[in-house]
């Protein structure tokens, strides 16, 4: 359930979809087919539903192409003509585009295992001034004991004695309006919010969300499977 605080705050949802899914060899990841629709809508009505107001869909390569076959009403939609020198730009094209006073959750255009309830998990987890990450555990991890139920919030980097391996961040990544500007000084390359993150383990909060997904993203041809 919603609480008072997340109706409280505001968020925009951020979906980074500039690549050419060059590995894939299928042209812009926003249009795999998933579902009956391209994945980008499916990402897209994942944070609209999960309790996001509004939703930032940053496009490069084969923009036209996207926007002439996804339907993305009520979805504010920008292209980076520098696409090509890394997600960075993209990032950092759609922090600047989000309303300044909302929080920001960041989400991979090709991750079509995410949920409306991740997005509202995180959403009721996340507290002010911090940065609230969905985390996985996955089958082939190498995590063995009982794990710590799933929908936990954890402090990154820790771990419970006697307890399975600390689940994998991964996205979404649930930003605080306080820290966007911090986080965007430190965005380059390929890199997002890597560094940021890095730098600032106690700021971070992981949520397991491993009852919703494996949290993978499509980089090569075998995890096309992840559409079925």
């Amino acid at each position: 359930m919603t609480t008072a605080t997340t109706q409280e705050r505001r968020t925009t949802g951020l979906i980074l979809a500039a690549g050419a899914g060059t590995r894939l060899g299928r042209g812009p990841k926003a249009l795999l087919p998933f579902r009956g629709r391209p994945l980008v809508e499916a990402v897209a009505a994942a944070l609209l539903d999960g309790g996001c107001r509004d939703v930032v869909v940053v496009l490069g390569a084969g923009a036209a192409q996207v926007v002439a076959a996804a339907k993305l009403d009520g979805c504010q939609v920008v292209t980076n003509p520098d696409w090509e020198s890394g997600m960075g730009s993209s990032f950092l094209l759609g922090l600047a585009t989000a309303d300044p006073a909302d929080d920001v959750m960041v989400a991979l255009v090709d991750q079509p295992g995410l949920t409306s309830e991740t997005v509202r998990r995180l959403l009721d987890a996340h507290r002010p001034g911090r940065v609230t990450a969905a985390a996985y555990r996955r089958a082939d991890s190498g995590d063995v004991g009982p794990a710590a139920p799933v929908g936990s919030v954890t402090p990154a980097g820790s771990a419970t004695p006697g307890r399975a391996a600390t689940p994998h961040r991964g996205h979404p990544l649930l930003i605080d309006s306080s820290l966007r500007a911090a986080v965007a000084e430190t965005v380059t390359g390929d890199a997002g919010a890597r560094g940021f993150l890095r730098s600032h383990p106690e700021l971070v909060d992981e949520v397991d969300c491993s009852d919703q997904s494996t949290g993978e993203d499509i980089d090569t041809p075998d995890q096309l499977r992840l559409l079925e």
